[in-house]
């Protein structure tokens, strides 16, 4: 079956470099999680064609850095309006190449085209400042100006909203980009391209390169001098060598790295509550998200209570393809990271965790993992300090703040947090105590297109989303002037 006939929308396959598809020299295929079966052949970029990619966008800079800040207003609010009327086909393709629930994939869809009408509106609001200088001599104007050609490079885990998150706030502040999409999931950037173009984005503005070979090419754009901001999303490791090779040309970079997020449950939180935040913060997306709860620090006193009301609700999820409305949790997005969740639950169970529920892959094709629930986990097992991306929640209990506040700063990762108290004074003391850049108090779910987001330690730089995300494509030119 085709991409159209599976999804209702019909997606180009070629790279888009300054307005025109091209096929490439060669292809490489896109699997569907839940079959292992390809569904699409795209092409496969060189760093020849990345470069290619540079040009058109440092060509089109100019021409789009003068367009006028409304007129960049209604594009993107076009842009919104047409993924809205699309919600559906965009969530069908996102399941169909990622793996995910139709209902994760729906709620991401909405969420993507959101970063468009947050961005419409942010777009006309790049102001300066005028002051008079402290010692009278003069006068202090700043200006914002569009950084310039911006290299975005996107994860598998949310292809929409990740995509969005980057494109809003660069073509908001007058940058023209290049987008190269995860090779896992390239089909809806590509469908995000398109859209673009029928908005009204000019040729140029927006280049998208997919490839199987990542390195080669996002090194060739990084030694590119043209090029001056670098936007990613994924793994500190990579993110640690992307900044390694930017630093050759003192390159801006906006980091969204791993995580490796504590969920805290105190003796006075509501519990049900926790268990429907927990639902979210570590089951939405399969457990595939950087925000995605990793380590469950729940009191003494209700862990039993907790573990129950999780364990059970994890029971009673449909395991099954993205694609099916029934399904809950779909398949894992490829098989090397089905195998890296099933040797950490194999790893702790062997070290002595009970597995509450679940514990293993179903004997059915495609990269399937069973929702799993681990107690009494040992403080050294490596589960703890690894992202999972994974539907595994690992139970450490407590007793005393002061060592759950301990434990969950214990990681070079500091992303995001939540805490689950009816104790308002110390929701917010433990709150402001937790090294991460987010902290869900009493919510399972911190994302939203105004709020900054973004981590602190290895968790990455900078903040995308919110006035802040904006800035970041832009430079602070300050002019000394007087009358």
């Amino acid at each position: 079956m085709s991409i159209a006939e599976l999804t209702g929308i019909d997606v180009p396959t070629g790279l888009l470099i300054g307005g025109e598809w091209s096929k490439g020299a060669a292809t490489f295929p896109v699997l569907d999680p839940a079959t292992e079966e390809p569904i699409a052949e795209v092409a496969d970029g060189t760093a020849s064609d990345a470069l290619d990619a540079v040009s058109a966008a440092h060509d089109a800079l100019p021409g789009w850095a003068a367009t006028p800040p409304r007129q960049r207003a209604e594009i993107l609010r076009k842009a919104f309006e047409l993924m809205t009327a699309r919600s559906e086909q965009f969530a069908r393709l996102m399941s169909a190449e990622n793996g995910k629930s139709l209902r994760d994939a729906r709620g991401e869809a909405t969420y993507a085209a959101e970063f468009f009408r947050w961005y419409a509106e942010e777009a006309v609001r790049i102001e300066g400042t005028l002051m008079r200088a402290p010692s009278g001599a003069n006068k202090i104007l700043t200006l914002h100006q569009p950084i310039g050609v911006s290299l975005l490079v996107t994860p598998w885990n949310f292809p929409a909203a990740m995509a969005t998150r980057k494109i809003g706030p660069a073509l908001a502040a007058g940058c023209s980009v290049v987008l190269k999409p995860a090779e896992d999931t390239p089909l809806t950037a590509l469908a995000l391209a398109a859209l673009l173009r029928e908005a009204g984005v000019p040729d140029g503005v927006v280049n998208v390169v997919t490839t199987s070979k990542p390195g080669p090419a996002v090194e060739a754009m990084l030694n590119d001098s043209r090029v001056r901001k670098l936007s990613f999303t994924g793994s500190t490791e990579v993110g640690r060598l992307l900044l390694r090779q930017a630093a050759n040309s003192v390159m801006s970079c906006s980091m969204e790295l791993g995580g490796n997020a504590p969920f805290i449950v105190f003796d006075d939180a509501d519990i049900d509550a926790a268990v429907e935040g927990a639902l979210i913060a570590k089951l939405r997306n399969g457990g595939e998200a950087c925000t995605a709860a990793n380590r469950f620090y729940v009191h003494e006193a209700v862990a039993d209570q907790f573990n129950a009301a999780f364990a059970q609700r994890m029971k009673s999820m449909v395991v099954g393809p993205g694609l099916d409305e029934a399904t809950e949790i779909g398949p894992l997005v490829n098989e090397a990271t089905r195998s890296k969740v099933v040797g950490l639950v194999d790893e702790a169970a062997g070290a002595g965790a009970n597995v509450v529920t679940g514990g293993g892959a179903p004997d059915r094709r495609g990269y399937f993992y069973t929702p799993t629930l681990l107690d009494g986990v040992p403080s050294d097992a490596a589960i703890l300090g690894t992202e999972i991306f994974g539907p595994v929640a690992p139970v450490v209990r407590f007793t005393d703040e002061a060592d759950a506040i301990r434990w969950a700063n214990a990681t070079e990762f500091g992303l995001v947090s939540y805490v689950y108290t009816q104790d308002l004074r110390r929701g917010l003391r433990v709150s402001e105590a937790l090294e991460a850049g987010m902290v869900g108090l009493n919510r399972g779910l911190v994302s939203d297109p105004a709020a900054p987001f973004g981590g602190v330690k290895q968790s990455g730089l900078g903040r995308e989303g919110a006035h802040d995300g904006l800035l970041e494509y832009t430079e602070t030119k300050y002019v000394a002037t007087d009358w």
